[in-house]
């Protein structure tokens, strides 16, 4: 029995207590945010949700083709696809204050001290730049319209049937190394803007 003592855990009666009222608030939370997101009606929260998906899942392609995902696909095109996908919260904070900051550093580098630019910096630089400096043509009126969305499915479509053919088929894309994480990054590319298509035009 000295064993099963040494083995036993002591917890204050109070912190057990404490912690598990903790528990039962998140949950109680967790179900007020479920219902009160499906009165604010379900599909616009699943539309801005899949926003938040292709928007990171993009950034993770971006990353993978930087890091160990070196292909002859126009991988340069998840740039104007963040651009138009990019939630409007995140957008708005980096096309301020933060975002020319930002933007300023990454020119300043650049132009003059190009050895301590690194080459995996060059896409995120110009996306910043592109969220800076782009027109309020591009920024507002084609961002929250069906035309963004329709250039987002574009290049979604165009990235994926590169990958398939890079890829020597839809087979192989699933099972070549890194293909499972690079088809299924791919994919949630064109859910969101197949999902936004379709509540527009019903």
């Amino acid at each position: 029995m000295g064993r099963m003592d040494y083995l036993a855990m002591k917890t204050d009666p109070v912190a057990e207590e404490l912690i598990s009222s903790d528990f039962n608030e998140l949950k109680l939370a967790a179900k007020k945010l479920i219902k009160d997101s499906t009165k604010l009606g379900g599909l616009g929260f699943g539309t801005s949700f899949l926003k938040w998906v292709a928007s990171f899942s993009a950034i993770y392609l971006l990353i993978l083709d930087r890091t160990n995902w070196r292909t002859n696909m126009l991988t340069s095109l998840l740039v104007p696809y963040i651009f138009f996908s990019l939630p409007s919260v995140l957008f708005n904070f980096l096309r301020g204050e933060v975002g020319k900051w930002i933007a300023f550093v990454a020119v300043v580098l650049r132009l003059f001290f190009p050895r301590h630019f690194p080459d995996w910096l060059d896409m995120p630089g110009s996306l910043i730049l592109l969220l800076v400096v782009a027109p309020n043509f591009f920024a507002h009126t084609l961002k929250n319209s069906w035309v963004g969305v329709l250039i987002c499915l574009i290049i979604g479509c165009y990235l994926l049937q590169e990958h398939i053919r890079a890829s020597g088929g839809f087979r192989n894309s699933f099972t070549q190394s890194h293909g499972i994480s690079n088809t299924i990054g791919i994919i949630l590319l064109l859910v969101y803007p197949v999902w936004s298509l379709v509540l527009h035009f019903l």
